[in-house]
């Protein structure tokens, strides 16, 4: 049964339509999705398998021997299919391969991460991330603790570097739950994290920005204060570069971190450090920016920093105003 399977849906992948196409510049991720025309005959063998697989009656002992590493291989070769259809069939099976099939986990997790590197260093292109992405949310889900320096490195090196891509917009909602995901089973690594955001931090693209404020503000929220203050200075020196992005939706986002209890907590218990950090920026908001839904935002977070410490509040409120008159002598 497995050779019938294997014959029948083990193949050589078609050029995907952006490639050798003659359009250099074509966005794979605004084509229409691509189906493969045999899909009513291989969607019998994906549902033949994944019964076999899931079956209460399927000896695990003896299947081993046929869903081997090169079987799994070339299943996972298949995610880059264009079919969405087929790709939702791969993710199922191979979840559930992961789930009953103990053996194969390492060389699951080690080829997912093999195939995020050859997508992030080298071809920047891959139909099926998001899908590696969910299954990989759900394993994450399931490590123990303490977490073994396996699972630390694969964070470093492979989900981190995922932010860089291009196309992060396809899949980031999913990178974002796996992030999250590690924060919540281990906050140690909370720090490193978000210096990894920082590294990667888009300084042209508006929306890839907005993506990257509201992963912060989940990890934020899973943060405790130790892991914050190791990396605030970096971390509110980019926020504030971000709350006064003429970009409103940027700006914007960038403010709403102060609707959140838990990261107003985190700032007040270092004010000291953070509020001469952000304090030009708001002022430059208040003053100049031309969006009055920012403004508003502003105003409320300048108060909100006057609130909980004013006399810090009024020193840099001197400083910034006797930095703007040596600006003003400057230029006359």
């Amino acid at each position: 049964m497995i050779q019938m399977i294997s014959l029948n849906i083990f193949r050589c992948l078609p050029p995907s339509s952006y490639e050798n196409t003659g359009s250099e510049n074509l966005d794979p991720d605004e084509e229409e999705p691509y189906f493969v025309p045999t899909w009513p005959h291989m969607q019998l063998v994906y549902e033949l398998l994944l019964r076999y697989v899931v079956s209460s009656y399927t000896d695990t002992k003896i299947a081993k021997r046929y869903i081997d590493n090169s079987f799994v291989l070339k299943l996972l070769d298949l995610f880059d299919s264009e079919d969405p259809r087929e790709r939702e069939y791969l993710k199922t099976i191979l979840h559930r391969i992961y789930g009953r099939f103990m053996i194969r986990r390492p060389f699951i997790r080690k080829t997912i991460n093999n195939i995020f590197y050859t997508f992030i260093y080298e071809t920047g292109r891959h139909n099926g991330i998001g899908e590696l992405l969910e299954i990989l949310g759900s394993i994450i889900n399931g490590f123990a603790l303490p977490m073994k320096e396996e699972h630390r490195l694969s964070l470093i090196r492979a989900l981190i570097p995922l932010h860089k891509p291009k196309p992060l917009a396809v899949y980031h909602q999913h990178l974002s739950y796996c992030i999250k995901q590690f924060v919540e089973k281990d906050f140690k690594l909370a720090d490193t994290v978000i210096m990894g955001l920082l590294k990667y931090w888009p300084v042209t693209n508006c929306q890839k920005e907005v993506l990257f404020l509201g992963e912060l503000e989940e990890v934020l929220e899973a943060t405790q204060l130790r892991e914050f203050q190791l990396c605030m200075v970096p971390l509110f020196t980019q926020i504030s570069r971000s709350i006064s992005s003429p970009n409103f939706q940027v700006a914007k986002r960038a403010l709403f971190l102060w609707n959140s209890e838990h990261i107003v907590d985190l700032i007040s218990q270092s004010w000291n450090v953070i509020m001469p950090i952000i304090f030009d920026s708001l002022e430059r908001n208040i003053h100049y920016h031309w969006n009055t839904s920012v403004v508003s935002l502003t105003v409320n977070v300048r108060k909100l920093m006057s609130d909980i410490d004013p006399e810090l509040f009024d020193e840099c409120q001197t400083v910034y105003k006797e930095f703007g008159q040596v600006q003003q002598f400057e230029r006359a």
